[in-house]
């Protein structure tokens, strides 16, 4: 999974913030500068399981802080 892959999920799970820009490096970003709560982090996670296969526990999504920790995480559950 990519970063443009968890971008497209992002913004299909909660809308893209018109105050966060998806569009640019936002490896490091908090989810909450982005605008995405926890909410939105358990429907990425969703999504992410549905399309992908791989399952992240909700303990787990609340932890994670920023996409390259999410992307991380996932690919030490691939």
């Amino acid at each position: 999974m990519t970063i443009d892959d968890l971008r497209r999920i992002l913004t299909e799970c909660a809308g893209e913030d018109e105050s966060a820009d998806l569009h640019g490096d936002i490896h490091d970003t908090p989810f909450a500068e982005l605008g995405y709560d926890s909410l939105a982090l358990m429907e990425t996670a969703t999504r992410i399981k549905h399309e992908y296969g791989i399952e992240i526990s909700d303990e787990d999504i609340a932890l994670v802080e920023t996409p390259r920790l999410l992307l991380e995480l996932l690919a030490q559950a691939a």
